[in-house]
């Protein structure tokens, strides 16, 4: 049986200051709770970073102006990850440069009132033996150790089948060498590749390839699992109805991670998320997990418009993701 929600809500709120409101993350200071995204226009794609507040989990949502950031600019910087750090009281905030070109990095900002952040240095930059650029960063904690994952994007090839070149990335792994924020970051490995999800990715030489595996976050389940949420866009149906946000578990950081496939389902759901969904951040809540996402519909607007993306919360229950992973670690052995 394919893992469900127990419930859901949304949309969280209608955004006041941008079209498209993308790649949510959440964090919470000890009294409210924050989302950070991109807010933006998927016309242009031009994005600043949104900020909401809510004083539960749930909600309500409020809207804020878009976060000021110091030292760092331009039209392509978004999808960031911040985390509020007790101990020396601020908000970290690690943030892409570029998600559609190659040579994008990773900026490292930090805030005291979690509105406007600093940058303090450059995190990561592209290394051509690597990757030839990297995106959808976010930060974790897995056994009281401090991780990056990303998108990294291979280098560009032209393809046999394709007309068009497109970005191709699959999710990488960092440490922190320092046990700080701010690094120095050490890559591991990819840890998830278009061939170990290709029974809902779409294929590399596929004749209308979309993208890659992007929005990678993980953390670790009560127990010790490793668990990953991210997006892969799955081959059927039109563009701009492919997306699909997947979870998939391992017992080591380093995997190998078993995916249980799509669980947010586009059928039988509100108009407002029957597209597709995507890019996903997660938080633990007692027995339950809460996974942020974005969502879109499939109602076509005008061809040279998109549908609006907007923000929206299911929940599961930690036994029903463990219990789907049994039976699927079952099924590979």
């Amino acid at each position: 049986m394919p893992l469900t929600p127990i419930r859901k809500i949304g949309p969280l709120f209608e955004s006041t200051h941008f079209k498209d409101v993308k790649d949510p993350c959440i964090t919470f200071d000890g009294t409210i709770w924050h989302i950070y995204g991109s807010g933006g226009n998927t016309v242009n794609e031009e994005w600043e970073i949104l900020h909401a507040t809510a004083p539960s989990i749930e909600g309500p949502w409020t809207e804020l102006g878009a976060v000021t950031l110091r030292g760092v600019d331009g039209i392509h910087i978004a999808a960031p990850s911040v985390v509020y750090d007790s101990e020396d009281e601020l908000f970290h905030m690690v943030v892409q440069k570029d998600f559609i070109d190659v040579g994008g990095g990773l900026a490292y900002l930090v805030s005291s009132n979690g509105h406007t952040f600093t940058k303090m240095r450059t995190l990561m930059r592209p290394t051509n033996e690597i990757e030839a650029g990297l995106y959808d960063p976010q930060f974790c904690i897995i056994d009281n150790k401090k991780y990056l994952v990303y998108s990294g994007i291979p280098e560009i090839r032209p393809s046999a089948v394709r007309s068009y070149t497109v970005l191709q990335p699959d999710v990488y792994l960092a440490k922190s060498t320092t046990d700080y924020w701010s690094g120095h970051w050490k890559r591991m490995k990819a840890i998830l590749r278009h061939e170990d999800i290709a029974w809902h990715h779409n294929d590399r030489e596929h004749p209308d390839y979309e993208w890659g595996i992007e929005g990678p976050e993980l953390q670790q389940l009560p127990g010790g699992l490793l668990f990953l949420n991210a997006t892969s866009f799955i081959t059927e149906g039109r563009r701009g109805t492919r997306q699909r946000v997947f979870f998939a578990l391992a017992d080591d950081i380093k995997g190998p991670y078993v995916s249980l496939g799509p669980v947010l389902s586009t059928e039988n759901v509100e108009e407002w998320e029957n597209g597709e969904n995507g890019h996903a951040s997660s938080w633990i809540v007692g027995e339950e997990l809460y996974l942020f996402y974005q969502a879109r519909s499939q109602v076509v607007i005008d061809p040279k418009e998109a549908n609006n993306w907007r923000y929206g919360i299911a929940v599961f229950k930690i036994a029903d993701i463990l219990e789907e992973y049994k039976r699927a670690t079952n099924e590979t052995a």
